[in-house]
């Protein structure tokens, strides 16, 4: 035997563990991580993400109440003056105030036995709150006098019941427009007459009627409402310059033409079979008309 043969034998093996060892084994199957291992990653991951910086006082600025945000569009107000008269709705519930340099001043009914027992015709107010640019009304905020306040804030309580049947009175009216009403966005919906009858009507009969509804023209008109310790008021019907032009106010448009002459009846429930003679601003005699539904 060749003595190299020996030597050659022990160098292929060699060569050949040096092959093996750099073979890199088989990965091993790993177990699966549990579901917060992988998410725990990730949460700090979102956390060292840059935001945008806040505007200079937002931490501590309170975000503003709803009733409040709605009345921001106008302009923060303080008026004071001498009661002229109440304002009522023509369920008899006060919801405003005129002073005695012509201010309007408009609260919600809820605050009614509040706000009368408050002041009397006659005593000075203190009032704040709020006036839309451009328009003859001032929401109140709050309502001062002899060292106490009202604050206009949300019913309490449980909601009030539905009115009851006959609440309202067939009611008539006529006289000289004194002032014009208007709500909040500066519509007219309603008049003082110069007998202090207040007469209401939708914003959109105010608009139709505008040429007609001015101060010292004179009006009629006939509907429902109340007679009360502080006023007349009702919700018209038919209203016109005349007792023989009234317009018919809830029906469809093309109704707002002038009635026959002489129709001066009291507004009835539709479908009524009939109708009542003329009115007067008390009740009238034997069964009232129909009042409609509440």
């Amino acid at each position: 035997m060749s003595p190299r043969l020996p030597f050659l034998i022990a160098a292929s093996l060699l060569m050949a563990n040096a092959v093996q060892a750099q073979v890199a084994p088989p990965p091993r199957a790993l177990a699966p991580l549990a579901p917060s291992v992988v998410a725990q990653p990730a949460l700090q991951a979102s956390s060292s993400l840059p935001t945008a910086p806040l505007p200079p006082g937002a931490s501590d600025r309170p975000d503003p109440p709803p009733h409040r945000a709605r009345r921001t569009a106008g302009e923060a107000t303080v008026v004071s003056g001498r009661i002229q008269h109440w304002l009522v709705n023509p369920n008899g519930e006060a919801d405003g105030i005129v002073l005695a340099d012509g201010t309007q001043i408009a609260f919600p009914p809820h605050l009614a036995q509040e706000v009368t027992g408050l002041a009397k015709v006659g005593d000075t107010l203190q009032v704040t709150g709020w006036r839309a640019p451009g328009v003859p009304v001032m929401r109140a905020q709050s309502l001062s006098a002899h060292g106490r306040t009202v604050t206009d804030r949300p019913p309490e309580g449980a909601p009030r019941p539905p009115r009851e049947p006959g609440a309202l009175a067939a009611l008539s009216a006529s006289g000289t427009i004194e002032r014009l009403l208007y709500n909040d966005r500066g519509d007219a919906h309603g008049v003082v007459l110069s007998d202090k009858t207040i007469v209401r009507f939708p914003p959109h009969v105010g608009a139709r009627l505008a040429s007609q509804l001015t101060v010292g023209s004179g009006l009629y008109a006939v509907g429902w409402g109340t007679r009360g310790t502080h006023g007349s008021a009702m919700e018209a019907t038919r209203i016109g310059a005349t007792a023989d032009s009234l317009r018919e106010v809830f029906g469809p448009p093309q109704a707002m033409g002038d009635n026959p002459p002489g129709e001066t009846a009291p507004p009835v429930k539709p479908g009524a079979a009939s109708q009542a003679g003329p009115m007067t601003m008390s009740a009238p005699a034997g069964d009232p008309p129909p009042a409609p539904a509440p």
